[in-house]
């Protein structure tokens, strides 16, 4: 189980600005803020010369060719795609600690804030919904599951009644990898790349859930093309 909420995305004027330093080429760039109401521009993807105007709600518009260069320094390598590094990535995410264990794997240019079971394990009743459980299926499995529920809650009624820390220990040391934790993650198209590569076709079903919403991320397929190109 995944659950990924609140994406935000941002830094594609400054790391287009960027980009076109080491030739001087701004002059060349064709992307553009729409101003929210109807953008004329020929540029842009959704543009019309009636009063429609286009849906970007004031977002900013990348134009083709920058889309192209985007693309060829991204094939040339990282040595050459560092605007990559300037575009920013914000999600809440909310999935089991087996998976954040693998997650915690990407450490560059990562950046987490996350719900702490050291201060808060005992803040509500445990529940199903705390935990994946998902791939159970067998009645032993799903039993034994519901008596470590059982467990943990009587551990958590023995901690608010006593405040005894031995309770509290025993309900850090019950915790299976299945509960889920909730994480705000702060990364850039560089690391999702990795991401995208490292992780496709990986045996976690929160992995093809992650990297689906990693290549929907605004021009991500534009600037990534073919994933045979990937470097």
């Amino acid at each position: 189980m995944i659950k990924i909420e609140c994406v935000d995305v941002w830094g594609f004027k400054h790391a287009i600005r960027g980009m076109r330093n080491p030739m001087n080429s701004w002059d060349k760039s064709d992307s553009f803020q729409c101003d929210g109401v109807g953008c004329y521009f020929e540029n842009c993807p959704e543009y019309k010369s009636n009063i429609e105007g286009c849906n970007h709600s004031g977002d900013y518009v990348v134009g083709s060719a920058d889309l192209d260069l985007m693309h060829r320094l991204f094939v040339g390598g990282t040595e050459h795609r560092k605007f990559m590094r300037m575009i920013h990535v914000s999600m809440d995410i909310t999935a089991p600690l087996y998976w954040w264990k693998e997650y915690d794997t990407y450490k560059v240019s990562t950046v987490a804030n996350s719900c702490s079971t050291m201060h808060k394990i005992h803040a509500k009743e445990f529940t199903l919904d705390d935990f994946s459980t998902d791939h159970l299926t067998e009645d032993v499995s799903c039993k034994a599951f519901l008596q470590m529920i059982e467990a943990l809650n009587f551990n958590r009624d023995m901690f608010l009644e006593t405040k005894d820390k031995k309770w509290w220990w025993n309900m850090i040391q019950l915790l299976p990898s299945s509960y889920n934790q909730k994480r705000t993650l702060d990364f850039n198209y560089e690391t999702a790349v990795q991401i995208i590569r490292q992780r496709t076709g990986h045996k976690l079903d929160e992995w093809h859930t992650f990297v689906d919403v990693l290549w929907d991320l605004p021009y991500m397929r534009e600037i990534v093309g073919d994933q045979d190109e990937q470097k």
